[in-house]
């Protein structure tokens, strides 16, 4: 069993970044890219994710802007700041942080994003552009994986993919490009639900697993072949009695009855979380018109 470490390949990619930045924008004239963030409410997940993006941002020489509002906040507001991020020539590239308060319309205001400058991936423009395989921001989470793979040189071609969950911004963008017709594709991909029937032997059929449900331990180990690469996106904060925090972080994997059954996977935390960030700067190093080798 090998450990697909998110985390060094992130801190990797950020030096590659951080080497582009300071060869391509040393000119006094060009500004290095700017990337915001667009932040609701005091959701603590949502506030440790935006921090360690103005802190990946610093460390490869970007520039970072973050826009704090109330929960409180009205949809109009809300709408009127996006305007004002489409327009503001300084910046490449912007995220609204989810989840949004429960009154806020979540897609209204993805869909008002400028798809120039969404870093997410989130808008229907480039999830669709993504679907024709064409040039777009790919979403953060589902290019963390691909890139993973890439780095670890796992083969996708001709492999059985099964993803469990089917969300917007996981499940469906990645089982659609792994199938795609691509370098890290042509895989026969099963995308599974809550509706699924025999999930744990669909499971158990997998190559390569990604699990992204949102449910804590689900898969364990009877759900995973023999050798398989297992990707786990979930996180949950576990209490944890001997931990400084009062808690550990845990992901949809048993990792201690699962990880003796794969020839890769990822742990949590330092897994696919860390690339998750490194891909908003990859896209917003692609908004500033770079894009790394």
């Amino acid at each position: 069993m090998k450990l697909i470490d998110g985390k060094a390949v992130a801190e990797q990619i950020r030096s590659e970044i951080a080497a582009i930045v300071q060869k391509e924008f040393l000119d006094p004239g060009l500004k290095p890219p700017h990337i915001a963030a667009v932040l609701v409410g005091d959701d603590p997940p949502s506030q440790t994710y935006v921090a360690g993006k103005e802190k990946a941002c610093r460390e490869v020489g970007f520039t970072s802007s973050v826009y704090r509002y109330p929960a409180g906040i009205s949809q109009e507001k809300l709408l009127e700041v996006v305007d004002f991020l489409n327009k503001d020539p300084e910046i490449n590239g912007f995220i609204v942080q989810l989840p949004l308060p429960a009154h806020i319309d979540e897609q209204m205001v993805i869909e008002r994003i400028d798809p120039a400058k969404d870093i997410d991936g989130f808008h229907p423009v480039n999830l669709g552009r993504m679907v024709l395989d064409q040039a777009c921001f790919l979403p953060a989470t589902p290019f963390g994986i691909l890139t993973l793979l890439e780095r670890y040189n796992i083969e996708t071609a001709g492999k059985h993919v099964v993803v469990l969950g089917r969300s917007h911004t996981v499940g469906t963008p990645i089982s659609i490009l792994l199938s795609r017709k691509a370098r890290y594709g042509n895989a026969t991909v099963t995308l599974c639900h809550s509706h699924t029937q025999n999930l744990p032997a669909i499971a158990a059929e997998a190559d390569i697993l990604i699990v992204a449900m949102g449910k804590q331990g689900l898969v364990t180990e009877e759900m995973v072949k023999k050798d398989a690469v297992v990707i786990d996106v979930g996180i949950h904060r576990v209490p944890a009695d001997d931990t400084r925090s009062g808690f550990r972080l845990k992901g949809d994997v048993d990792f201690d009855r699962v990880a003796g059954r794969c020839s890769y996977i990822t742990p949590v935390p330092g897994g696919v979380g860390p690339m998750t960030i490194v891909s908003l700067l990859i896209n917003t190093l692609k908004a500033a018109g770079k894009e790394l080798p």
